[in-house]
């Protein structure tokens, strides 16, 4: 296992591949999971890329800090890992508030940042009345309270089947994530908004959502790529909320395409 403490929080981490000498893909991980859910897209991009993973603060096995966070915290805690493995820019990868920290460390150092990948995401995900709501259940009955409502959210009916592992692990995942932590990137949400930042990105862009994401719907997902300039827009087929979980295969032919695209040599690495 790979721990580092940035920003005085210890962050659980794993690299994959070269990330000096590859380009490298960061990945960044919705509200209420951890890292695992990107090991099938990391598994189909194979060799040509490297890769960082890590549960963000207050998930996972990374330790809770001070709660509540800004998605500021978020999008240093990021910046901050990306330099500690010795990159220079990375293509950034994030689904629901994983694309908020995304598009937040994109205005806080674009210097990192050669391209985006916003999945399922948007520039304010809810509003006031519906992350108050969450909370107060959450205080009242712990994630337990909340997991139902949320799976119905992000996956179709047909995955939510109780002989469908993948989903029940899923499930697991979730209630398992530490209650102070979820809170504290629940208000981060809550107080997020990237309008202004969608607006200001100059970097390649692909924004992707499911076709059946209730939590962030197509429509929403549109919007944003309509902020963005020159942003490309792509639904894939048979997901929920989280392609990577879903659908990896697509969503990592849709990274593959960006990166693809890009200057192979203005995203090389400090040599090692």
């Amino acid at each position: 296992m790979q721990f580092v403490t940035l920003n005085g929080v210890s962050l659980h981490y794993r690299t994959v591949g070269d990330v000096r000498a590859r380009p490298l893909i960061a990945f960044v991980n919705s509200l209420g999971t951890d890292f695992r859910i990107w090991d099938d897209v990391v598994a189909r991009l194979g060799s040509d890329f490297g890769a960082v993973l890590y549960d963000e603060r207050g998930h996972g096995l990374s330790s809770i800090g001070t709660p509540p966070y800004r998605m500021d915290d978020h999008a240093a805690d990021l910046a901050a890992l990306i330099d500690h493995v010795g990159a220079q820019r990375a293509i950034l990868c994030g689904v629901s508030m994983g694309g908020q920290v995304a598009m937040a460390l994109s205005a806080l150092r674009p210097d990192l940042v050669a391209a985006l990948v916003l999945c399922d995401t948007a520039p304010r995900i809810g509003d006031d009345v519906f992350w108050n709501a969450r909370i107060a259940a959450i205080d009242r009955g712990g994630l337990a309270a909340i997991v139902d409502g949320v799976m119905e959210r992000w996956f179709a009916a047909s995955f939510r089947s109780s002989d469908n592992a993948l989903y029940i692990g899923c499930r697991a995942m979730f209630a398992r994530q530490p209650a102070d932590g979820y809170i504290g990137s629940c208000i981060a949400v809550r107080e997020a908004e990237l309008t202004a930042a969608a607006r200001r990105i100059k970097m390649p862009t692909v924004c992707v959502v499911g076709e059946n994401d209730g939590s962030t719907p197509p429509a929403l997902v549109r919007s944003l790529a309509d902020l963005i300039p020159g942003a490309r827009y792509e639904i894939i087929s048979g997901a929920g909320h989280l392609p990577c979980v879903e659908q990896p295969a697509a969503l990592a032919e849709i990274v593959r395409t960006l990166a693809a695209g890009l200057e192979m040599e203005s995203m090389s690495h400090v040599p090692s």
